[in-house]
C-alpha cells in the first residue's frame, strides 16, 4: 500500500503562484514515478506532470510547459509541482499519482507515465482556484 498526502492548494490571482506538495508513504520503494492530474468542474481528469524517481525524467504537458515544474525530493518522498503564470483555466482539482513500477524499459514505454491507468495510488486532491 502506498499512502499519498496532498497540499498546498488554495486561491491564488492570475499570474500568482503556488507551490504543491506530494507525501508518499509506505511501500514506495518499487514506485518508478509520480504523476500530478487535474480535474475542472465538467470535464475530465488531465495529466499535468510527471517525474521518475531514479532518473529525474520529467514531463509536462502542452498546456502547462514552461510555467510549471515538477519536482522530487527523495530523501522525504515527497514530490512538488511549482506552478507559476497561473491562468483561470488552471483551476481545478490537483491530483498526485504514484505507480508500483517496474521501470520502464523503453522511452515509448517510460511515456506510459502521462496516462491516468500507469498509476497504482491516488491522493485525495487539492483544490486550486485561480482568479481573474
Amino acid at each position: 500500500q502506498v499512502q499519498l498526502v496532498e497540499s498546498g492548494g488554495g486561491l491564488v490571482q492570475a499570474g500568482g503562484s503556488l507551490r504543491l506538495s506530494c507525501a508518499a508513504s509506505g511501500r514506495t520503494f518499487s514506485s518508478y514515478a509520480m504523476g500530478w492530474f487535474r480535474q475542472a468542474p465538467g470535464k475530465g481528469r488531465e495529466f499535468v506532470a510527471a517525474i521518475s524517481w531514479s532518473t529525474g525524467s520529467t514531463y509536462y504537458a502542452d498546456s502547462v510547459k514552461g510555467r510549471f515544474t515538477i519536482s522530487r525530493d527523495n530523501a522525504r518522498n515527497t514530490v512538488y509541482l511549482h506552478m507559476n503564470s497561473l491562468k483561470p483555466e488552471d483551476t481545478a482539482v490537483y491530483y498526485c499519482a504514484a505507480d508500483l513500477g517496474p521501470t520502464p524499459a523503453t522511452t515509448a514505454q517510460a511515456m506510459g507515465v502521462t496516462k491516468e491507468w500507469w498509476y497504482d495510488y491516488w491522493g485525495q486532491g487539492t483544490q486550486v482556484t485561480v482568479s481573474s
